[in-house]
């Protein structure tokens, strides 16, 4: 799998903590690795738009698309 990221992901991204951020790497390599994985608890969020969502940890989540081989990231921001 191959990632591509949106603009908007990429502000949202450098707007987070440090610790978000590297807390991001993780997940992502997890993501390229195995969807399911278990910390992710990656799911559908918009059926329509096929939109996930995973856990970046338990306040912070990223929202993205499956194209093909493709994780297009859309953004990442703090869960309420």
């Amino acid at each position: 799998m191959r990632v591509l990221i949106s603009e908007r992901f990429s502000r949202s991204f450098k707007e987070a903590p440090e610790k978000i951020q590297k807390n991001f790497g993780k997940q992502l390599a997890h993501l390229l690795k195995d969807l399911r994985y278990p910390s992710l608890k990656s799911k559908k969020y918009d059926e329509s738009r096929n939109i996930w969502q995973a856990r970046v940890d338990g306040d912070w989540r990223f929202y993205f698309t499956i194209e093909g081989d493709i994780y297009c990231l859309i953004d990442i921001i703090s869960h309420p």
